[in-house]
């Protein structure tokens, strides 16, 4: 991004976030002090090893889960002090989650699992405009066994913007797809980003990815290693892997 950080906007901000699983006596300390901002219309790349804590930082910046120690803001409001009622209702009206695995009801349609989302949700896009959002507008009323993995993935990545999150999570979305159909999953996901302002934050594996994104975290043993600026970002198109 051209604006320095401090002429940012702060979206999510997490101080000195801590996470400790506990089996009997054993403690596994999967975050360790963790401080990051996320900031308006940005895009990150979250990077490292398995085990390294990336997972488990989404989860809590997407209030799915919440830390042992430290504390977490949305735009200044505490999320670590609300209720579960609290989180939840943060979760519904400003996140979007999109995993690797695409968890549509088979059951339904595309237009179907976009409208699960969008018959709850305040001030919602209609089905038709998310679908579209992700270049599906064909493929509305296919079931996902009719659809490839990319288009499966299009359609999680459309019942997410559905509400128009300000925020939207991804956690390996590409992790599942051949690279060609990945660029096609990333092209969905910057043009949301593009269009809709929706602050990203993107864990991927594959370290090709990064330079789509803006700034790119690097986690090691449940603490960023560095963060760095990407001052020239690719599109998708551009990235091999």
């Amino acid at each position: 991004m051209s604006e320095t950080q401090s002429s940012r906007v702060e979206v999510l901000k997490a101080v000195g976030i801590t996470k400790v699983y506990r089996s009997g006596t054993v403690a596994v300390d999967a975050l360790k002090g963790v401080d990051l901002a996320l900031y308006e219309r940005e895009i990150v790349a979250l990077l490292g090893a398995s085990g390294s804590g990336k997972s488990t930082l989404l989860n809590i910046l997407g209030g799915l889960d919440l830390p042992t120690d430290g504390r977490l803001f949305y735009r200044g409001r505490e999320l670590s002090a609300l209720s579960d009622a609290g989180l939840t209702e943060f979760r519904r009206r400003h996140v979007g989650f999109v995993f690797q695995f695409y968890n549509l009801v088979p059951s339904l349609t595309a237009r179907e699992n976009v409208a699960l989302v969008t018959e709850i949700a305040e001030d919602a896009m209609t089905p038709e405009e998310a679908l579209d959002r992700v270049g599906l507008a064909s493929r509305m009323d296919h079931f996902p066994a009719e659809l490839s993995g990319g288009e499966q993935q299009r359609v999680a990545i459309a019942r997410a913007i559905a509400k128009r999150p300000d925020i939207l999570l991804c956690d390996e979305p590409t992790g599942a797809l051949d690279s060609k159909t990945g660029v096609t999953v990333l092209e969905a996901i910057v043009e949301v980003n593009r269009t809709l302002g929706t602050t990203t934050a993107l864990i991927t594996h594959n370290v090709a990815i990064r330079r789509i994104a803006d700034r790119v975290i690097y986690m090691a043993d449940g603490e960023i290693a560095r963060a760095e600026e990407n001052a020239d970002r690719l599109a998708p198109a551009e990235v091999s892997w």
